[in-house]
């Protein structure tokens, strides 16, 4: 899996100062090096540019390499509300953001993201697609409040579904969450209001069309 993808980012990916700046951010707080693959950013931007999706939401906002790829695809006239847990992350991913261009257009809400989405939920928020990359334990809560806030015909998007190909093959090393992700995605395959399919690129992204 691992040598597909470096062979895609090796064919398809172009020197991107501002992403590369993001990724360095990141580094030099001591956050995490989890955020999407070049290759998942690309495909997040094209996937917001080909449905023309204006509203978007992100559960799981890091240091704002993923935000930044999502805005791309929505240009001047869209809006991203992000929600993290951390506010020194929430920060750090506004300001990349601001630096990219899109500061005017993105709105991150900190705390415990099932209980910003649940007040998302009560104020009749709607969006057109939802980008998933967060505690994995919680994968099929966001799911399920995400199609809740879902316009007919949204896009969820959800990362990390083959948990470095460990929910396939039983000769890969298991991660923590390759279980978790196991029974999600069951769940999403199963899902009445949803139609489905995983796309092999990173860490394996799944994407869902709501059905209403």
């Amino acid at each position: 899996m691992q040598i597909i993808n470096n062979y895609i980012d090796s064919v398809f990916y172009k020197q991107d100062a501002i992403l590369e700046e993001v990724i360095t951010s990141i580094e030099e707080n001591g956050m995490p090096a989890i955020s999407v693959s070049a290759s998942s950013g690309k495909l997040l931007s094209m996937l917001v540019s080909m449905t023309g999706a204006k509203n978007i939401l992100e559960v799981g906002a890091l240091g704002g390499y993923s935000g930044i790829c999502l805005a791309r695809g929505f240009g001047s006239d869209g809006k991203l509300t992000s929600l993290e847990l951390e506010e020194k992350y929430a920060q750090l991913a506004y300001s990349n953001l601001a630096k990219a261009g899109f500061g005017e257009q993105v709105t991150y809400i900190t705390g415990p993201a099932l209980q910003s989405l649940e007040k998302l939920v009560q104020s009749n928020e709607r969006f057109d697609f939802f980008f998933i990359d967060a505690d994995k334990d919680n994968y099929e809560n966001y799911l399920n409040y995400c199609v809740k806030l879902a316009n007919p015909d949204a896009i969820i998007v959800t990362d990390n579904v083959l948990a470095a190909g460990s929910v396939a093959d039983p000769n890969a090393k298991s991660k923590r969450y390759t279980e978790l992700m196991k029974k999600f995605n069951v769940a999403v395959a199963n899902h009445p209001q949803l139609e489905s399919i995983i796309i092999p690129i990173g860490d394996g992204m799944t994407l869902s069309k709501v059905k209403k």
